[in-house]
């Protein structure tokens, strides 16, 4: 009798059943049940959290971002996959890399960054930026003086954070250096001056998103309703002024500040060392760097308004809450490029292939930021896939049974906390302000206001000191400092403002009155910051 043979091709298909049995079993089983979406069984628990706090834990042990963000995509995919190599392998690719990296608002951001590159190493090649600081150092006398520029250019540039984070850097770089500011203090001013900025202005693209998230109310009207009680911004600003003019600084930002009065701007760090090279035109003025920049913000506020039909009609206020901030920066910054380079070949201090060799330099510069952005965005994917987003929510759901007057500070915590662990503010906006919502819409619509606000303060706080976010990402970038330095020097300072705002929106869930709980607000992060001057004594020269 002769053996019993399957055919080669049944052969071949209990093969591939076989392997990807082995490899992705949860995967195959869900396809056979028709087609229904594949959940993971640690799906909205507190499991979802665990790749941010990796990543986080680790970069902020080893002060090496990329393979500490490497590995919390990693066991995102793990999660995901129920520990499957061919699960985790293609969560990560196809879910992670592929899909952030074909995103059209992610491909608009980094096409602003190069831009952004470009246009810096262009003003620093015509001498706008040496110019600049030659006259700065005439004008601006003192390191107080030269931080509280930075600080009011920040304010000025309110209309987008990322906008805000490249450009205060690139034209402040020259005026702190040559004040013997340290990067890392430079980099925190740039960080404070981004987001606790855009939150409190009603023309920006955060005052846009916020309102979107509003169902069901005036969206614009609950934000500027919201700004008085937005007290982590509030205090932000406080505390960076009171830092400057009563010059002391505490925690690691100390040693950066003093190792900068001595010359070294980068202490520990060896890697931006390198990027000091400037290419320097004797024939450079002030203009070659302010007209750039000047011209940047009107046509990156023309790009906004045009993303949101502006120019088809509709009202200001409305394009600007509708605009795209991805498409509106990339369409400016584009349109700023190429009347930069024609103003400079105008003006015949560099030839138009000079300009262009300035597109790989820029491309280089942003480098770092895009690897770390790539990776953030990657490890936000990986958190979204575990339903993160659901288990917050339906935490902070249970919560609002009999806690309503404290529900404000227990929001700023769990909205600190969530965009800490996952990068994203407004991530963190869109699952809170809904629920918030809800719960006080009909009940008690002042809390609600008060809510809200400390679900905008709580993100911008996470989001303001997160190693994964993209905001602390840029301003590492436009101060040219090391991002694990920026992390861990400006933490200290976060963690006082949070501290000072829980305390005042306790109290706020009681008494309800703005004037008042401002007072008492400001009053504590002022006697906060006089009993740490006094702890720290550590007056530096002005």
């Amino acid at each position: 009798m002769k053996p019993f043979k399957l055919p080669a091709r049944l052969w071949q298909t209990l093969l591939l059943i076989l392997t990807a049995a082995a490899f992705s079993p949860l995967s195959v089983f869900a396809a056979e049940a028709g087609e229904e979406a594949y959940t993971p069984s640690v799906y909205a628990t507190a499991w979802a959290l665990l790749p941010p706090i990796i990543a986080i834990g680790l970069a902020l042990i080893t002060k090496e971002v990329y393979s500490s963000l490497f590995l919390g995509i990693v066991m995102g995919g793990l999660l995901y996959s129920g520990f499957s190599f061919e699960g985790t392998t293609m969560h990560v690719l196809e879910d992670g890399f592929i899909s952030v990296l074909s995103d059209s608002y992610n491909v608009g951001i980094l096409i602003f960054l190069v831009i952004l590159g470009t246009m810096v190493s262009l003003m620093n090649r015509a001498g706008g930026s040496a110019a600049f600081g030659r006259w700065a150092q005439k004008k601006i006398k003192t390191r107080v003086g030269a931080q509280l520029s930075a600080i009011a250019l920040g304010i000025l540039i309110f209309i987008d954070d990322y906008f805000n984070c490249l450009t205060v850097g690139s034209v402040m770089r020259p005026v702190t250096d040559s004040h013997k500011v340290s990067r890392a203090k430079l980099s925190y001013l740039i960080d404070a001056t981004a987001a606790p900025i855009c939150i409190i202005a009603p023309i920006s693209s955060w005052a846009a998103a916020v309102s979107g998230f509003v169902e069901g109310e005036d969206g614009f009207s609950i934000f500027v309703r919201a700004i008085p009680y937005n007290y982590y911004a509030l205090f932000t600003i406080a505390m960076m002024i009171l830092i400057t003019v009563w010059n002391f600084d505490y925690g690691p930002m100390a040693k950066y500040e003093t190792n900068a009065l001595k010359g070294d701007l980068f202490s520990d760090s060896k890697e931006e060392k390198d990027t000091q090279r400037t290419f320097e035109n004797p024939n450079g003025r002030v203009l070659d760097l302010i007209l750039p920049v000047l011209v940047l913000i009107v046509c990156c506020v023309l790009g906004m308004l045009y993303s949101g039909g502006f120019f088809s009609g509709v009202d200001f206020v409305s394009a600007f809450a509708g605009s795209d901030a991805s498409v509106g920066l990339a369409l400016g910054s584009i349109f700023a490029l190429l009347l930069t380079i024609l103003y400079y070949c105008l003006r015949r201090i560099m030839s138009f292939r000079e300009c262009c060799d300035c597109l790989p330099y820029g491309f280089k510069a942003m480098v770092p930021a895009i690897l770390i952005l790539t990776f953030a965005w990657t490890l936000k994917a990986m958190t979204d896939s575990l339903g993160a987003a659901d288990f917050v929510a339906g935490t902070i759901s249970q919560a609002a049974g009999n806690l309503m007057a404290l529900l404000p500070a227990i929001i700023f915590l769990i909205g600190a906390f969530l965009a800490f662990a996952t990068g994203t503010s407004w991530g963190t906006f869109g699952i809170l302000i809904p629920i918030v919502v809800a719960v006080f819409q009909n009940t008690d619509p002042q809390l609600m206001i008060i809510s809200i606000s400390a679900c905008m303060a709580g993100a911008v706080c996470g989001d303001h000191c997160s190693p994964i976010s993209d905001t602390t990402i840029m301003a590492s970038a436009g101060a040219q400092c090391e991002h694990v330095t920026h992390v861990t020097t400006q933490l200290p300072y976060v963690i006082t403002v949070a501290a000072v705002s829980f305390v005042t929106y306790l109290i706020a869930g009681f008494v309800r009155n703005v004037f008042i709980m401002l007072v008492i607000g400001f009053a504590l992060m002022i006697a906060t910051l006089y009993v740490i001057k006094q702890i720290a004594g550590n007056k530096q020269t002005a």
